[in-house]
């Protein structure tokens, strides 16, 4: 099939047009191409993919052969990888990052900053590692009105990456760009988990809640970049809670405990098994410390989640249950720890998926749809001579604390 063409800007002609005439010439032709039934995204995400030239004539989105058994998901990126954070290279005051900001404001005491007045696109080196150890500071940096291509986004992943980004194996994809941008839309997927959605069962039913992405990979991501380019008006909002903050929740006497600890993380998908491939589908498992530390920062964090955090090595189901369920119960339910954040569209947020627990709030209609890249970090690994962020940094309140008789 003959590419649909596309106005694309150039730096001697006049910037694409995206106009309501030409969206709807555009949707016309594709269309025509591929059949009245065809499913395309929001206006507002085609005005966005015809001016970064994405060609949509191939079919929307754009889904890479599923691997069929879980050794073949399990041998994904094992290579041993030498990751350097670009966050270890900042000015830790952060002086380029800053000084070209109209306005750096933190949404919450220990979660959550917004930088205005800068795009993405026109970072440089310096201000990228800033912003780096900014997100492994405050574990997610909010920008609106941001205007990045799908491969502009994929190129700072790669930087954040130290060269490398996570492309999903089967998830739904922005075509023709080399793979590694996800979508986040309920329309383009194809097992349609979100069809007939209750808003009476918690999380909407069927789906994760809180939780870590690809935390069964060898080498899981760091930073993550989302951006929304169509959202609701109202609703829709997402929620992160800090895991350096739900680590220091707990008392000395406990974080002995889980301190060395390790967790056996699972995969959302399940394959079959090529040893018996007639018997039930497994998950992806791999083993991980429950408490992290921080390549930047150098600080712990709990690094669990309820969706994928399956049991703690060594330790009997009663026992691991009892452990786990205590500390999702002080993660999720902390809210002095977590930041929610109402989207509007062209927004980007970038988050440190080392330190951090995410959810989404299912209390909307109408189209939800977002690009975003993983860019792969280290081994997750725990350092026993690292501190806690709030013994580092000796913060009131947190340390020298008497013990709490009545959590609840």
């Amino acid at each position: 099939m003959a590419p649909i063409a596309i106005d694309t800007p150039s730096t001697t002609t006049a910037p694409a047009k995206s106009s309501l005439e030409d969206i709807t010439a555009l949707k016309a032709a594709l269309k025509s191409a591929q059949g009245a039934d065809i499913v395309l995204p929001p206006d507002n995400t085609l005005r966005r993919y015809q001016k970064a030239g994405i060609d949509l004539s191939g079919g929307y989105p754009y889904f890479p052969p599923k691997p069929e058994y879980v050794q073949e998901v399990g041998k994904i990126r094992e290579d041993l990888r030498e990751y350097k954070d670009p966050g270890l290279r900042a000015d830790k005051e952060k002086k380029a990052l800053f000084g070209a900001a109209k306005e750096v404001r933190d949404l919450t005491k220990w979660i959550g900053t917004e930088i205005v007045g800068l795009q993405l696109k026109d970072l440089s080196d310096q201000q990228k590692d800033e912003l780096a150890l900014l997100v492994s500071e405050r574990s997610i940096v909010f920008f609106r009105d941001q205007d990045i291509s799908p491969q502009g986004q994929q190129e700072l992943g790669i930087y954040l990456g130290d060269g490398e980004i996570e492309r999903h194996p089967q998830a739904a994809q922005v075509p023709g760009v080399g793979g590694g941008i996800t979508l986040i839309w309920e329309q383009g997927r194809k097992d349609k988990i979100f069809n007939g959605r209750s808003h009476r069962v918690p999380y909407g039913g069927g789906q994760f809640g809180w939780h870590t992405d690809l935390v069964h990979e060898a080498y899981p991501p760091g930073y993550t970049h989302l951006h929304q380019d169509t959202v609701p008006e109202v609703g829709g909002d997402t929620l992160w809670a800090s895991g350096y903050a739900a680590y220091d929740k707990l008392s000395p006497a406990f974080k002995k405990i889980v301190d060395g600890l390790n967790g056996v993380y699972r995969s959302a998908h399940s394959y079959k098994d090529e040893n018996d491939p007639e018997g039930n589908k497994k998950f992806v498992e791999r083993t991980h410390p429950l408490v992290r530390t921080h390549p930047v920062t150098g600080w712990k964090a709990l690094w669990i989640n309820q969706a994928m955090t399956a049991r703690i090595e060594g330790f009997d189901k009663p026992e691991s249950d009892a452990i786990l369920n205590y500390l999702y119960n002080v993660y999720e339910r902390s809210t002095d720890i977590q930041v929610r954040w109402h989207w509007t569209p062209g927004t980007s947020a970038i988050w440190d998926n080392r330190t951090t627990i995410h959810t989404v709030s299912y209390d909307y209609d109408g189209e939800r749809h977002g690009t975003r890249v993983s860019s792969l970090a280290e081994k997750p690994y725990y350092d026993p001579n690292s501190k806690s962020r709030a013994e580092d940094l000796q913060l009131k309140g947190w340390v020298n604390t008497p013990d709490v008789p009545a959590r609840y």
